[in-house]
């Protein structure tokens, strides 16, 4: 069955201009035709602030109960004692400045995180022009630079995942696997959307989730009911 194709029965299953319950939207996830690969369900939320507005940013962290289906690679710029933690706790990869020109020189990108102790983000900066683009920078807001590498280590390769709004006010998160089933994705589901609503900006005026929808990586969308 072709991309085209299996997409066009996928959009069967929905009804047009409905709005979906979690459970029933997932239910219909699982009926789709499958692809070759698990694929991952993702989630779109589009907020009522502006993004543009320092006081109006949404962003932050949480831990899936069920994780993401994906082990993440963790990379983390540390010296001393601090690197040798890193290491226990399972880090990927370890290092200090000798990384600077493996990554501006070679375009070294084999982790999908970063972390860092205060002491090390003069070096890190120094890579912001190619790991910000990237959404790699570390950031002590998603607990990415910090003096306690073990934790952060640990809550990465268990699940958690950092939520940011895009410039056009919508947040785009995987939130698991379609062989997870409706129940662990569900659970993780009402974990992201709890932290999304807990995160409010003070500043944000009027409704502020303004749409939830979610697909599979090849799938058609449908928008999820927030009562």
């Amino acid at each position: 069955m072709s991309t085209g194709k299996r997409y066009q029965e996928s959009q069967k299953l929905i009804e047009e201009n409905k709005v979906y319950d979690i459970k029933e939207a997932l239910q219909n996830i699982e009926k789709m035709p499958k692809a070759k690969f698990d694929e991952t369900v993702e989630l779109h939320v589009k907020l009522g602030v502006d993004s543009k507005h320092a006081d109006q940013q949404v962003r932050g962290t949480t831990v899936l109960p069920h994780g993401t289906g994906k082990t993440l690679k963790v990379l983390v710029f540390a010296k001393g004692p601090k690197a040798e933690e890193a290491q226990k706790a399972g880090a990927d990869f370890v290092g200090a400045e000798e990384l600077i020109p493996k990554i501006e020189k070679e375009n070294w990108f084999d982790y999908d995180v970063i972390v860092a102790t205060p002491d090390m983000m003069g070096v890190v900066g120094r890579l912001g022009k190619v790991l910000g683009p990237k959404g790699l920078m570390p950031n002590p807001k998603s607990g990415t630079v910090t003096m306690d590498v073990t934790k952060a280590i640990n809550e990465i390769k268990s699940g958690k995942v950092e939520y940011r709004l895009d410039k056009t006010n919508i947040i785009h998160l995987g939130f698991g696997k379609v062989s997870f089933g409706v129940e662990k994705l569900v659970e993780n589901y009402e974990a992201i959307m709890g932290a999304i609503l807990k995160a409010k900006p003070a500043a944000a005026k009027g409704q502020y989730i303004k749409s939830v929808s979610i697909s599979t990586t090849m799938g058609p969308g449908m928008y999820i009911d927030q009562k």
